[in-house]
């Protein structure tokens, strides 16, 4: 007899003071354990003579148990074997009947905030794994493991009692220590380490800045095309966002002024615009700067990926051009190293620290710590640069794998170019092709075919200037950004036959 449905029965109660019979107790406990799921379909019941030595009670009352369980449904006992609970349930017929009742209430929607109407949903993934061309993807097998698992164990093997009981809410101060070094050297960022606030990644940053920020009333400038996360950002913190078109020199000021001239706050990405991946002009980011000035605003400024640049050194943050304390900086590790490390930062004024660790406070109180202390140890001491230089130079070369790729397979059906930073390459679809099908249609397609594109249409609030495809290459290589490449020509020659 298996020892778990001994067990599961040894917590059947008896009252012997009671006025119900105990048989008729012994059958509702057993009836409880069975429709608790403490007993299992199919599961065996001990033996009436075990179970009545364990109950201290007369074999024939467990007997007459097991009668009144076998006729009303629960049990069954063929010859020969023990006596098991049953594969349906009498309740399991009474649900049945009432299954018509049960699809309209689950079918009726539940009443919910107004939030979830407004959040944009997010372009699914593929099911199937990491696929080309997923964007956002880094290259993980040459993540120095080795080293980050040692830095981990260095400081896990005794940790200070004090870092485990209590948590700062701007983040482990050595580890902002770093950040702030590392983008005074390489970012031209101004900052002092109380002014960085490590977060959960970049999109927690951005959600804190908007509840600081951003009142239900306000409006925010937002590109146009820009990242879907940042538009999840701003409404869900209730505020309204307007989409500003960007060109060839990145967000329009002068647009903005007309589309919201009353905005309180812009959100851009300067150094590698999302998706187009253009760069703000110096005109564009001193009249943006201009413009907070003035009229009061803030500008959040997303530099999410500019590590990665192929042609001459990284561009300096606009951060470090402001002199008035309007720009909020936000930055990530998880696109550098890997997504699930979820530590990203901010960069704030120092005027509104306070206000932004008490916002933090009632969010989530404080980052995790785990990695924090490797991560301020892979920064110090040198392995997060040499990292970055390693990642530049082989995404560099993946870009041009990618565009070779596309030249030989695609050429007719996109148009594309080679670009000067990033982790993705944005891809127009050819005007015969457009006139065709849409982005939405063929990314959904390529899915099917185990390719991840992003539609472009998805990074617009408007009706999209141009249609085409987000491919990203950084995390692939070279034989999975052919072999992808093949499959989507596949796809396009499907839609054109």
């Amino acid at each position: 007899m298996p020892k778990s449905a001994i067990e599961s029965l040894l917590t059947i109660s008896i009252a012997r003071d009671s006025d119900v019979p105990l048989h008729k107790q012994v059958f509702e406990e057993i009836r409880q354990t069975i429709l608790s799921g403490r007993l299992v379909t199919g599961a065996p019941l001990p033996s009436s003579r075990m179970l009545a030595r364990e109950l201290a009670v007369s074999r024939n009352t467990v007997l007459t148990a097991y009668d009144m369980l076998a006729s009303e449904g629960y049990t069954d006992a063929a010859r020969g074997s023990s006596t098991r609970v049953s594969a349906v349930l009498p309740e399991m017929l009474q649900y049945a009947d009432a299954s018509h009742e049960r699809a309209h209430t689950l079918n009726r929607r539940p009443k919910l905030s107004s939030l979830v109407d407004r959040l944009p949903v997010r372009y699914k993934r593929s099911e199937q794994g990491i696929t080309a061309f997923q964007y956002g993807v880094p290259e993980l097998r040459d993540f120095p493991f080795t080293q980050w698992n040692r830095l981990l164990n260095r400081f896990w093997r005794h940790p200070p009692r004090e870092v485990m009981m209590v948590g700062d809410p701007a983040g482990y101060l050595p580890l902002r220590r770093s950040i702030a070094a590392y983008l005074r050297a390489f970012r031209a960022v101004n900052c002092h380490e109380d002014q960085v606030i490590v977060t959960s990644g970049a999109q927690q940053g951005l959600t804190l800045a908007s509840r600081v920020l951003l009142d239900p009333s306000d409006t925010i400038w937002l590109e146009d095309p820009g990242y879907p996360g940042l538009r999840q950002a701003v409404e869900g913190a209730g505020a309204k966002s307007v989409g500003i078109p960007v060109d060839d020199e990145g967000l329009s000021v002068e647009a903005g002024l007309k589309l919201a001239p009353n905005a309180r706050a812009a959100a851009v990405t300067p150094s590698h615009q999302y998706p187009l991946g253009v760069t703000m002009s110096l005109g564009r980011r001193l009249a943006l700067l201009d413009w907070a000035d003035r009229y009061d605003g803030w500008i959040i400024e997303d530099d999410y990926d500019s590590e990665f640049r192929y042609a001459g050194r990284p561009l300096s943050a606009m951060q470090g051009l402001d002199r008035s304390g309007r720009v909020i900086y936000v930055g990530t590790f998880s696109k550098i190293m890997f997504p699930t490390l979820r530590i990203g930062y901010l960069v704030v004024p120092p005027d509104l620290v306070d206000p932004f660790l008490r916002v933090r406070r009632a969010i989530d109180d404080h980052p995790p710590i785990t990695a924090q202390p490797a991560l301020a140890a892979f920064v110090e001491e040198g392995h997060f640069a040499s990292h970055i230089r390693r990642m530049r130079a082989l995404y560099g070369e993946r870009q041009q794998i990618l565009l070779a790729a596309l030249q030989e397979h695609l050429t007719g059906a996109l148009e594309f170019a080679s670009s000067e930073a990033g982790m993705h390459l944005c891809c127009g679809l050819s005007p015969a092709l457009s006139a065709m099908t849409t982005d939405s249609h063929i990314a959904k397609m390529a899915g099917a075919a185990n390719v991840v594109t992003m539609p472009l249409s998805e990074f617009h609030t408007s009706t999209p200037a141009r249609a085409g495809l987000a491919l990203g290459y950084a995390g692939f290589d070279e034989k999975q950004i052919n072999t992808g490449a093949q499959k989507l020509a596949r796809v396009m020659d499907t839609i054109t036959a």
